[in-house]
């Protein structure tokens, strides 16, 4: 039987986020010259905090496997530094026009557009580097990594989810076509991380226990969606650090547009139950299960 306990869950979140911002400041060290701008944009938002729930995932998802965090770690990185880039991008004019993010001024407010975009290019394309060069794991492993990682961030996984965002501010979406937006936008990102931790423990990807997770990270990224739908009508901008509101201002199709506050949040549990219960009955589980009410509970 789970016990719910939201001090273990906060406490997974803390250590894996000093363990990632470590390996991050060591990957982006303070440089001088010319270009110290563009590494100065890409430290901003990276280092910004936020608590690198894939990056948990990715760690929690390996450790339960019976792997090593020196093998985890650089994917883990990787993963967010994708995420990262995620976000400036979104934050842009061009896209969403957001002027706050975890609480400070976005990107391209700070070092203008043109910087802004060259920090989320380069924080992209240094992924796959970190991927690919990851000392802990075999050849193989760090190709396969770099496909899934590709995979999800880019035309068929977070890439198209974005742009249906974008079509969604002219037109209506169904629901159906809702559920792809975020299984592309935000689901894809962290079905990877599940992927990336069962690859880092030695698992393949299409070994039954890589499937099992998938399809947990799918319920909870699917939740996580959801929660911030309701939460971009029930918070303020200082609990969320971003500016609530802007879905609606853009007109833009999210789970309240189907159902009120109380029946998303009952989805947003039954899915996370659903989640809960695919690994009720494996040892070491109980980190990713915490991790999973967690998500369906927070408030920011």
């Amino acid at each position: 039987m789970f016990n719910y306990n939201e001090q273990l869950a906060l406490d997974i979140l803390r250590s894996n986020a000093e363990k990632v911002n470590a390996e991050l400041e060591k990957i982006y060290p303070e440089k001088n010259g010319i270009a110290s701008v563009l590494y100065e944009a890409e430290r901003y938002s990276l280092l910004a905090g936020g608590k690198r729930i894939r990056a948990a995932l990715l760690l929690e998802s390996c450790k339960m496997l019976g792997g090593q965090d020196c093998a985890a770690l650089p994917f883990a990185c990787a993963i967010e530094m994708v995420h990262t880039y995620s976000l400036i991008h979104d934050d842009l004019p061009c896209m969403d026009n957001d002027d706050l993010r975890r609480g400070k001024p976005t990107n391209h407010k700070v070092y203008g557009e043109a910087i802004a975009t060259l920090a989320g290019d380069g924080l992209l394309t240094d992924a796959f580097s970190v991927c690919a060069m990851n000392p802990h794991v075999t050849g193989d492993c760090a190709a396969a990594a770099v496909a899934i990682l590709s995979g999800a961030a880019g035309s068929y996984g977070m890439i198209k989810g974005q742009v249906i965002d974008l079509y969604g501010e002219t037109h209506d979406l169904s629901e159906a076509e809702l559920i792809e937006l975020h299984m592309g936008k935000t689901g894809a990102m962290i079905c990877a991380s599940a992927q990336l931790g069962c690859l880092a423990a030695g698992f393949a990807p299409n070994h039954e226990m890589t499937e099992k997770l998938t399809s947990f990270a799918q319920k909870i990224g699917l939740v996580f969606q959801i929660i911030d739908d309701i939460l971009d009508v029930t918070s303020t901008n200082e609990e969320l650090g971003k500016n609530i509101g802007s879905d609606s201002e853009s007109n833009k199709t999210t789970f309240l547009s189907f159902f009120t506050v109380e029946q998303a949040y009952e989805y947003a549990k039954r899915l996370t139950q659903d989640a809960i219960d695919s690994l009720d009955n494996i040892e070491g589980a109980e980190g990713l299960i915490n991790l999973a009410q967690f998500l369906c509970d927070r408030k920011k």
